[in-house]
């Protein structure tokens, strides 16, 4: 499913049009991304939870020239489904 077969679902389940549909689902990332880049976790009972996961810096190898490379330290965001939603796919 891409984001415009999303949008058109939360528009027929819902009962909003696409448009306001679209604008409730932008409203939704933009508020999980920014929460995520202040260092908030975002928990959403009986979805999951979105937090922040810090991967250190490590040595890599470059594929086609073999030669260690550095990768920096940086942060990811991670998505942990919650038991309901989990229980559900099975």
């Amino acid at each position: 499913m891409n984001k415009t077969e999303f949008i058109n679902s939360i528009a027929e389940k819902s009962g909003l049009s696409k448009t306001d549909a679209k604008k409730a689902l932008d409203a939704f990332v933009d508020t999980v991304a920014s929460e995520l880049k202040a260092g908030n976790k975002v928990a959403i009972l009986g979805f999951g939870t979105f937090s922040v996961n810090e991967k250190a810096a490590r040595t890599g190898l470059n594929p086609r020239t073999k030669e260690s490379i550095v990768i920096p330290a940086h942060n990811v965001a991670k998505f942990k489904p919650s038991n309901e939603l989990n229980d559900s796919l099975n």
